[in-house]
């Protein structure tokens, strides 16, 4: 009998304890999933008039510093057909000359406050988007006013010059080449099947090697003009400075872009759903 009690005592604690959860189960799956997520409060947004929108976050750790963001909300799945790797292409471009730091200016000058590739600069590229990011002291204004110039530079100003293109070829091409170990090659079996019947199998972003190889200047300054617009782009900046001043940058770097006044419609894809289990 004590037994039978302990056991029911037990089981009786144990659907209390469950009850919350099971509740709160209840609820999450109610939840329609349309409903957008709170933004925190302490995040300062806004949309400029060419549709640019921008997101701020005041903190002070780490002191005198900050992070900043320029996501362009376009990549590998919107390229044409001649455009294979362009979108990433494009983002190797963006360190090789702009219309305030020619050449290899922007690189010289990020080295020059003590930050350095990887930890500090970087970028990337991916299917459906493409993000700068910098990390850069706050304690001089004039820096973080010169930071965001380049951010502006990277979002309208590349200036694509054949010689610097022609040198970038070899560069990115070698990007491939190193990336040719086991995984990458297991990879490229697994995906084409993972996404089968949709775009994405077809729009890896490190492009091919054939068309790395023949591209034409226009080719790619055509993906930059259709797709690096207001209206596809976010600013986000989290650090130790004064949000107002942030807001303030933003407005007077990124508000002189002008939106376009047909814009390419910017297309979504999706991945078919396919009977079965499918196997690479």
């Amino acid at each position: 009998m004590k037994f039978r009690l302990r056991a029911l005592s037990a089981a009786l604690v144990f659907v209390l304890a469950a009850v919350p959860a099971l509740a709160q189960q209840a609820a999450l799956a109610t939840a329609p999933l349309t409903t957008p997520i709170p933004l925190d409060p302490a995040i300062k947004s806004g949309t400029l008039p060419n549709g640019l929108r921008y997101f701020i976050r005041e903190t002070k750790r780490p002191e005198k510093r900050g992070e900043l963001r320029l996501v362009v909300d376009v990549g590998s799945i919107v390229e044409d057909d001649d455009q294979l790797g362009l979108a990433h292409f494009v983002e190797h471009m963006a360190f090789n000359g702009t219309r305030h730091f020619p050449k290899l200016e922007i690189p010289a000058f990020l080295e020059s406050l003590g930050m350095r590739f990887g930890p500090s600069v970087n970028a990337m590229t991916s299917f459906d988007e493409t993000v700068y990011m910098l990390q850069v002291p706050t304690d001089k204004p004039e820096v973080l006013d010169r930071a965001f110039l380049i951010l502006e530079d990277w979002a309208h100003g590349v200036t694509f010059e054949p010689a610097e293109i022609d040198k970038e070829r070899g560069v990115v091409i070698e990007e491939w080449r190193v990336r040719r170990g086991a995984g990458a090659r297991m990879q490229d079996v697994q995906l084409p099947v993972m996404l089968k019947g949709s775009r994405y199998a077809e729009r890896l972003p490190i492009g091919t090697v054939e068309n790395l190889q023949t591209f034409t200047h226009d080719t790619l300054v055509r993906f930059y003009k259709d797709w690096y617009r207001p209206d596809l782009m976010t600013v986000i900046a989290a650090g130790d400075f004064d949000a107002a001043e942030v807001e303030r940058l933003i407005a007077a770097h990124f508000g002189r872009i002008p939106a376009p006044a047909t814009p390419r419609a910017r297309p979504t894809h999706g991945v078919p759903p396919h009977p079965g289990t499918l196997y690479a």
